[in-house]
């Protein structure tokens, strides 16, 4: 299922740690200050009874506490992001950065330390009745027991954090779901074209950038309202500067004009951001994965083992089943937005060109590889099939003018396929 361009954007942000940190820190004022609401409502007596003149002092740790407590937090997500980025890839960290847990931990220590910041505030000026008092005690209790359980959470969290494994497993979990999404639609409901027709009315596009996300239902919309299809000439992932048109047009009646408002709309459908994302390129997964096998065979790491991990996720990534079952034999959803295909050629090449030219002198590596385009092959019909037959004859090739061993020269050609 596409999304729009105003929900993308939405998803965008609240992907982000500073939106999770302030709604985190939204609630735990609000609770601070709902206790001043409902202090006149509690029965006179009963704070004293229950111990709420604990509260000073309990808040008084929380915010000693929770103030170095996110910065610790936050400082070991630095380190475990540049880690990532040194010995994986730089292309993984904004996975790192949106991790779930860590965004969590983070909000609940921030949120906290203003709750307790808060509660002393309204305690130190008189604020609080005692049933105010008994209120802000019981919320105390229930932020330290969150406290306690997101603690235990993240220090369990923390023992993989960064490390090259879970950095993999981040990786390829965003590469499937990528390509989940594109096998079930791979041309986001738009139809399929090659051919671009006569008489097309370029659209150029101002920004540099890639292209994170297509909005083509916007699309479809504006070519409802000028009566003609548009052909999308760049699909997220692909590179755009002011020299090529990212989009033609081709009116119903050849006398009309293009208004220029049709071609703002036309534009903005465009996501162009500085870099690529993950969730409608499943190309770019397969280069991050790609980028971590090449850098793990470089010579200052030597790392052939962290190579085959990543051909074994990468031959798991194309055998992913499409998200939601197939749509095989529906109409496209857009009739009036043509999109061109995703050549198998280049996936393939994304994913194991690298590998196969810096691990060309690792007979290990070689054999392996061997295996997983068989097994792309395998799995795979049409178009990219063909493509991982003919990327093993090629990888096989450079191989063997790399490997100076007879030895691995026959070990490599006794796993080729016949």
């Amino acid at each position: 299922m596409t999304i729009t361009r105003r929900w993308w954007l939405i998803a965008q942000q609240t992907r982000r740690l500073w939106f999770k940190a302030t709604l985190y820190c939204a609630v735990a004022i609000a609770t601070a200050l709902v206790a001043i609401l409902l202090g006149p409502y509690i029965p006179e007596g009963l704070s004293r009874r229950v111990g709420s003149d604990a509260v000073d002092a309990i808040l008084t740790i929380i915010a000693s506490s929770m103030l170095a407590v996110t910065t610790f937090s936050l400082s070991t997500l630095v380190s475990a992001t540049s880690t990532a980025a040194s010995t994986a890839t730089p292309r993984a960290t904004s996975l790192l950065l949106q991790d779930a847990t860590a965004q969590r931990a983070l909000s609940t220590f921030l949120g906290a330390f203003l709750f307790s910041l808060v509660g002393l505030i309204g305690l130190k000026s008189g604020l609080y009745t005692d049933g105010g008092r008994l209120v802000l005690f019981i919320a105390t209790l229930v932020v330290v027991a969150l406290i306690v359980g997101t603690l235990l959470r993240w220090i369990d969290h923390l023992a993989g954090l960064g490390r090259m494994g879970e950095t993999i497993s981040r990786v390829e979990k965003a590469a499937t779901s990528a390509m989940a999404a594109y096998r079930h639609l791979p041309y986001l409901g738009a139809e399929p074209y090659e051919h671009l027709p006569d008489a097309a009315i370029a659209v150029g596009n101002g920004r540099i950038g890639y292209i994170q996300h297509l909005d083509v239902s916007a699309l479809s919309d504006v070519a409802e309202r000028i009566e003609g299809r548009i052909y999308v000439a760049r699909r997220p992932g692909g590179y755009c500067d002011p020299s090529n048109p990212i989009a033609h047009v081709v009116l119903d009646d050849p006398q009309a004009t293009l208004e220029a408002d049709a071609l703002d709309d036309i534009r903005d459908a465009f996501g162009v951001a500085d870099r690529r994302s993950y969730e409608q390129d499943p190309r770019f997964g397969l280069i991050a994965l790609s980028e971590i096998g090449s850098r793990a065979l470089s010579p200052g790491i030597n790392d052939p083992g962290t190579a085959i991990d990543v051909l074994a996720a990468i031959v798991r990534v194309f055998a992913t089943e499409p998200e939601g079952g197939e749509e095989d034999g529906e109409p496209p959803r857009y009739p009036r937005v043509h999109l061109p295909p995703l050549a198998a050629d280049d996936l393939i090449d994304a994913a194991f060109m690298p590998i196969s030219r810096d691990g060309a002198g690792m007979i290990e590596v070689c054999i392996r590889l061997q295996k997983a385009l068989s097994a792309v092959a395998h799995m795979a019909d049409g178009d990219c099939a063909r493509a991982a037959r003919n990327y093993r004859d090629i990888a096989r090739a450079r191989a063997l003018e790399t490997l100076s061993f007879e030895v691995d020269r026959e070990r490599l050609m006794a796993h080729a396929p016949a």
